[in-house]
Order: structure tokens, then sequence, then C-alpha cells
């Protein structure tokens, strides 16, 4: 599960779907790391030795939901233009075509950093 929640995040690539993709690794992540929690409080109170890769899960679980948290705040603020960028990806057909729609996404996402700096000292 908690594998399942690091690859979500990690294979993220039609930035349409993204936010799918990422809310999903958030619960896949959600749940690894309740179920390896549960897992080494039972052995604890039992006093039987931890389960094998308990505690691999646990920090495995706690990266994916740390990346899929940040990645969820990524598209909340920059969702528009990663839209825009999906729509010229989905529309391009050349290698050129994808240069420059990566070309209006960087433009497009440095001005929207500019207006947020902006904003923040005003």
């Amino acid at each position: 599960m908690a594998l399942l929640s690091l690859t979500g995040v990690l294979a993220l690539g039609v930035p349409q779907r993204g936010v799918y993709l990422v809310a999903y690794a958030l619960l896949a992540g959600v749940v690894a790391m309740w179920l390896a929690v549960t897992a080494l409080a039972r052995a604890r109170r039992s006093r039987t030795a931890r389960p094998h890769g308990s505690a691999a899960a646990t920090a495995i679980a706690g990266i994916g939901i740390l990346l899929s948290m940040i990645l969820l705040l990524a598209f909340a603020v920059f969702g528009r233009q990663l839209s825009a960028y999906g729509r010229c990806l989905s529309e391009a057909g050349t290698a050129t075509a994808q240069q420059a729609c990566q070309a209006q996404l960087t433009h497009a996402l440095n001005r929207e950093i500019t207006t947020l700096q902006s904003a923040e000292r005003g």
C-alpha cells in the first residue's frame, strides 16, 4: 500500500488526471500509514516481535503522504496553468509543439509566482 502511494505520486504524467492520481496516492498513503501503525501498536501491546517491514512501510507511506500533499497544494495554486498545459500537450503533434507547450507553461508559472510574491509583499 505504501509503495502504491509513492508510485502514484511519481507516475504523474498527464496533468488533467493528475489531481485524481495524487488524491489516490494520498488516500493510499494514509491507509498504509494506518495499517503500519496499528500493526506496530498491536505487536507492542501483545509483546511480540514487530511485523517485518512495518517500519519501512511507515517511512514510505510518510514520504508518499508528504509528496501528495505538496502536489495537491501545487494543483490548487497552479491548477489553471497545469490544465492549459495539459490541453496544449494533447493538441501537440510534434516535439517542437511540445516544447512550445513547456515554454508556455514555464512563462505562465513564472507570471503566477510573481503575482503571488507581489501580493505577499503588498
